[in-house]
């Protein structure tokens, strides 16, 4: 089952904030999402570790197969 814009934005709001955060259904499908995070936590991380934060945020959409596809891009905002 796909997961909805804005249940994805909320998700993301919750565990980053204070960040600036961007989401564009790629394929109107409610499945193919490109995101972008900018945000203070990212500082002094590498792109791998920003990713984790990410992933783990959205661990269960991803394990349950709710986000099939994900393009992400994370900056540090310092």
């Amino acid at each position: 089952m796909p997961i909805k814009q804005n249940k994805l934005e909320e998700i993301l709001r919750s565990n980053f904030p204070n960040a600036k955060i961007q989401i564009i259904d790629l394929a109107n499908d409610e499945n193919h999402y490109s995101i972008t995070i900018k945000d203070k936590s990212f500082n002094d991380l590498s792109k791998i570790a920003q990713h984790r934060l990410v992933n783990a945020a959205l661990k269960k959409e991803l394990l349950s197969e709710e986000l099939h596809a994900m393009q992400l891009k994370t900056t540090a905002d310092k």
